[in-house]
Parts: structure tokens; sequence; C-alpha cells
């Protein structure tokens, strides 16, 4: 299953109403053995939200480069949370 922006706006949403210290976001690379993981803080929501609905399409792909997309999504309150959320996506997504 495919992550759409739908799925990168209600995992803000649901962080905000839960009150999440951190988004993770997972992108794949094209090119790159490994996939990164960004963690946005709290502080960054709005902001960050606003970047990725401008810079990425509806299947979220980077619209200036089709070889970076966001492959996975979720928060929580410390790095670990995150970390051990994303160790159940395999490396290149869902």
């Amino acid at each position: 299953m495919s992550l759409t922006k739908r799925n990168l706006e209600g995992t803000f949403e649901n962080a905000v109403n839960t009150n999440a210290l951190f988004v993770g976001v997972k992108i794949s690379t094209r090119g790159s053995i490994a996939d990164e993981v960004i963690i946005n803080p709290r502080d960054n929501f709005n902001d960050k939200l606003n970047y990725y609905r401008k810079s990425y399409d509806e299947d979220l792909v980077l619209k200036t480069y089709s070889g970076i997309k966001i492959i996975g999504l979720t928060f929580g309150n410390s790095y670990d949370d995150i970390e051990c959320d994303f160790e159940n996506i395999p490396e290149g997504g869902l």
C-alpha cells in the first residue's frame, strides 16, 4: 500500500491531537542503499507540513525529482518511538 498526501496530513493532524513531540518521515532516494529518516519537532509541524504539501505530489513523490519518495510516516514522543515504528517498514518502502 502506497502512502498519499492524505496520509501525510493525517499523520501531522494525529500528532497535533495527541500532543506528540515528533513526526517521523521515511524517505527513499533512488541510488541510495538505505532509506533516510527525517524527524520533525513539534515546533516545526506547521511549516514542515506546508513544505511537504507544496513539494510532494499526491503519491508523495518529490515534484522536482521523481527519485525521492516518502515511504513512511509516524509520530511519537521520542526518537526511539520513531525508530521502533520504522523498524517495521522494510528498506525501499511499504
